[in-house]
């Protein structure tokens, strides 16, 4: 007897559940493409050559205080209530800035003085974070919550409140010229993600943390110490606010006040639109840095559509909104 193929249909609700899972992993990126294509739409010079380059620009500080977040995402886990998070990278890269603006314009410093001032401050915070996450115990959305409002008061008396310039040549080098074409702060972004990506997607400590952050059952029944890894991701996360903070100072020819509050805000929003492109859905290096890029075309298309900066702030609030909220149903559909 001949035997015959049938190929039988889904049902309905199969289809249905694997569209909603498409939506979820992929909505907010399909939002900010979306998004993307409308302001493209209305200013093409969006896509000019010139308005590429500034928006690389803009995204370097971002994506470095980014990449630290990513790499406090992986260690911690994903979960955007108890997992990794670390809000007061952007508080140590603005402390750090106003300690390399203060110590070239005020104290007369050599600008290698000045960063590795600025360095110890930033590590200062991590091992803070560190400390309160790992040893005392706190969760570290409210660890580092706390640690980014003291921060930020800090700043404020280090500072006075007020601006600072900064005219030193090599703060001036940074922000003016090229290396091969390519502006300085995309170069020290670039070689920023070189080094934390392969550090944390191809060696056995990056390996280590990710185990640590994915699966604490299994990182410990493999002899791994879940804190230490933790720890040092707070500690990684500080090294990348420094040096975002170089840039900062370059970009902004100094230090002014209230920089950390939309570099926060930029900085959840990339690393977590940037897990859309991952195939698993997670937080990557190199997803963080595509991220960064997004959110910082979105903010040049804005500008050019003469979007007032309220409604930025408005839009970037609902974007952050909906990606924390797709990372909330994902995980519940993974329990599931």
């Amino acid at each position: 007897m001949a035997s015959t193929n049938v190929t039988r249909a889904a049902p309905d609700w199969l289809r249905v559940d694997m569209l909603l899972g498409v939506v979820v992993r992929r909505g907010p990126l399909i939002v900010f493409g979306l998004l993307l294509v409308g302001l493209a739409w209305q200013a093409p010079n969006l896509l000019s050559a010139t308005s590429i380059q500034s928006s690389l620009i803009q995204a370097s500080p971002i994506a470095i205080v980014a990449f630290g977040l990513a790499i406090v995402v992986i260690g911690g886990g994903d979960d955007v209530v108890v997992g990794g998070i670390d809000l007061s990278i952007p508080a140590g890269a603005a402390l750090a800035t106003a300690i390399i603006s203060d110590q070239l314009t005020n104290q007369g410093s050599s600008f290698l003085q000045a960063f590795v001032l600025a360095l110890l401050g930033a590590l200062t915070v991590g091992v803070v974070n560190a400390v309160l996450v790992t040893v005392v115990g706190l969760t570290p959305i409210l660890a580092t919550l706390a640690t980014y409002s003291s921060v930020a008061g800090i700043i404020k008396v280090l500072t006075t409140n007020r601006r600072i310039n900064v005219e030193h040549p090599t703060i001036l080098w940074i922000r003016d010229e090229s290396v091969l074409g390519v502006p300085v702060p995309v170069v020290i972004m670039l070689l920023v993600f070189g080094v934390f990506g392969i550090l944390i997607h191809r060696t056995a400590y990056g390996a280590k943390l990710q185990t640590v952050g994915g699966n604490l059952d299994a990182a410990m029944t493999a002899g791994l110490s879940p804190k230490r890894y933790v720890a040092s991701s707070f500690v990684l996360a500080a090294i990348a606010a420094a040096i975002a903070a170089v840039v900062l100072v370059a970009r902004g020819s100094g230090m002014s006040p209230g920089i950390e509050d939309r570099l926060l805000v930029d900085m959840v929003l990339a690393t977590f639109v940037g897990a859309a492109f991952s195939a698993r859905n997670v937080v990557t290096i190199p997803g963080t840095m595509m991220g960064a890029v997004l959110v910082s075309f979105m903010s040049n298309g804005l500008i050019l559509n003469r979007v007032d900066n309220s409604w930025v702030d408005g839009w970037k609030g609902a974007l952050i909104l909906i990606v924390v909220t797709a990372a909330a149903l994902q995980i519940r559909r993974v329990k599931q």
